[in-house]
């Protein structure tokens, strides 16, 4: 009987049972196990605090997703975050609290399994949160911001400094990116968001030392802004002109120079036009904007989004960019001698003209090196100043002190490659007998570098 052997059929059924008592105990040590792997689901590898004028944003950097809740306590005010399945695995002793609500930072683990964070406030505050999903370099995220509350809110539409009755030309300097996103990186760990700053602070001086114009910073820190924000802040300024600086990237660490974009309703007018255009329309997803879902859309939006084609709004941003680039080439390379056009979503603006310019390439290892400098921050943000006021100048608002003030301005104007009297004398609404005069001219022969004096018209 030893050497005897089953029938087949039993022996297939035995071989079925086996592996059903096998499957069951698999499911069995899964559903052990289940627990401590939803319980290490997710860590928390970093924090990050930024202060903004008028709220807190602190930043959890995660290794993957994670389901939240958020919810506040009175007596004392609290904000507690729980995070499901998580766990902390960096300190968070050191955030800087000194300029924020928050007077200290708690955590321990809730039922088991999760991560609570409680915020002890020094007073109370309107808390929002969000999760921002892993983009290019930077891991899943959640934000808590904290905006402030029971305090006087600063005037966004500032009153215009007059004179004599008329009013200043308001430019809205935008510097772009800021706390959450540094935007691109250059050597040695240089940052955009660090160098627009200062140039944008600068050029915020440059402008406000020439009679008949005022300057606003729409960024004045180290936080983001959303790029709806930033449209919509320019136009509550009710700004003749908006400006976002910028340093950028390429894929090519040759690329160089100093460029200006306007808005296109339509296509780029190259390949590098796109490529920033692209990259700087994902700032909201690097530096979280929170509303990213077309679905909160507010009559702003829905009006940049109807008026684009304002065609009007759109000439001026050239006529102004022209002027600016003008400027820029007597000073620093140029990257395209033309104003270029994109889709860039932070020049969605239907009534205010707006330009993007781009100080050099941070990606340029030389260039890198000048953006560095404080003194070419300064020397570039005066010529972006001077640019802009040759235009307002040229073609000032019927109700402004320059307008009024037309025959007292000495204008100056540089020349460019490819310039004509007979051009300069028409951007100025000027002869080219008073233009010749002005500057004791015999012929109409003119050379780059020259500088020229504008009579008034």
């Amino acid at each position: 009987m030893s050497g005897a052997r089953l029938p087949v059929r039993l022996t297939a059924k035995l071989t079925a049972t086996n592996w059903d008592f096998r499957l069951v105990a698999l499911l069995l040590a899964a559903l052990v196990m289940l627990p401590a792997a939803v319980a290490n689901s997710a860590e928390v590898e970093g924090v990050r605090l930024w202060r903004a004028p008028d709220h807190t944003r602190l930043v959890f950097d995660l290794n993957g997703p994670a389901e939240h809740k958020l919810f506040t306590l009175t007596n004392p005010d609290r904000v507690v975050i729980d995070v499901s399945g998580a766990r902390l695995s960096t300190g968070i002793e050191d955030l800087p609290l000194a300029d924020t609500p928050i007077a200290g930072v708690r955590h321990a683990v809730q039922n088991n399994r999760d991560l609570r964070v409680v915020l002890d406030l020094k007073q109370p505050v309107n808390p929002r949160s969000f999760a921002l999903r892993r983009h290019q370099q930077l891991p899943d995220r959640l934000v808590i911001d904290l905006h402030d509350r029971g305090k006087v809110e600063e005037k966004t539409i500032e009153q215009v400094q007059v004179v004599s009755g008329k009013r200043d030309i308001v430019v809205a300097i935008d510097a772009g990116h800021g706390g959450e996103d540094p935007g691109a990186l250059g050597p040695g760990g240089l940052r955009e968001k660090d160098v627009v700053l200062a140039i944008s602070r600068y050029l915020q001086k440059s402008i406000d030392a020439r009679p008949g114009f005022t300057a606003k910073l729409v960024r004045t820190g180290d936080y983001y802004i959303p790029l709806r924000d930033r449209v919509k802040k320019g136009r509550e300024l009710r700004a003749d002109l908006f400006v976002s600086i910028h340093a950028d990237a390429f894929t090519r660490k040759d690329a160089r120079g100093a460029g200006v974009y306007a808005v296109s309703s339509r296509g780029a007018t190259s390949e590098t036009a796109r490529f920033l255009a692209q990259r700087e329309n994902e700032s909201d997803l690097i530096g979280g904007a929170g509303s990213l879902s077309l679905s909160d859309k507010d009559d702003t939006l829905a009006g940049v989004l109807l008026d684009l084609a304002m065609t009007a709004t759109m000439n001026a941003s050239l006529d102004i960019g022209s002027s600016v680039l003008s400027s820029l080439g007597s000073f620093t390379h140029l990257h395209k001698k033309k104003v270029e056009q994109a889709n860039f979503s932070v020049l969605r603006n239907p009534d205010v003209p707006s330009i993007l310019v781009e100080t050099g390439f941070i990606t340029n290892p030389q260039e890198a090196r000048r953006l560095r400098d404080p003194s070419f921050q300064k020397r570039m943000a005066e010529k972006l100043g001077d640019g802009i006021a040759a235009h307002f100048t040229a073609r000032p608002p019927a109700d402004s002190w320059l307008a009024a003030n037309a025959n007292r301005i000495d204008r100056k104007h540089r020349i460019l490659r490819g310039d004509t009297l007979s051009g300069i004398a028409a951007r100025y609404n000027i002869s080219v007998a008073d233009l010749k005069r002005a500057n004791g001219m015999r012929t109409t022969m003119i050379r780059v570098g020259q500088t020229l004096t504008i009579p008034s018209s």
